[in-house]
């Protein structure tokens, strides 16, 4: 399995345009194909920022998520809201019990 983990930070006055795009976009990953799971939510102790958690079967299954065009589409959108770079972690997870 491999897991994704995400952080955007978001421009003042923008924050509910970027959640409406981040749950747009997170409800079309969870009925692509090896997705397993996909969520976002707003930071408690900063406001503007928003976090990602998806789990995926396999890298094949990121690789196609990143290319479809709604994937583009929300990276495009998003990056007009934010006030820094993204940051985007993505690990290799093996599950113990």
């Amino acid at each position: 399995m491999i897991i994704i983990t995400g952080d955007l930070l978001i421009k003042g006055g923008h924050m509910l345009q970027a959640i409406q795009a981040s749950q747009k976009h997170v409800a079309h990953s969870r009925t692509e194909p090896g997705c397993i799971s996909h969520a976002v939510y707003q930071d408690p102790e900063n406001a503007l920022r928003l976090f990602f958690y998806e789990q995926w079967a396999d890298q094949a299954a990121i690789d196609a998520h990143f290319v479809l065009p709604s994937s583009q589409a929300f990276v495009a959108e998003v990056r007009t809201l934010v006030s820094a770079p993204p940051n985007l972690h993505i690990f290799s997870a093996e599950k113990i019990k």
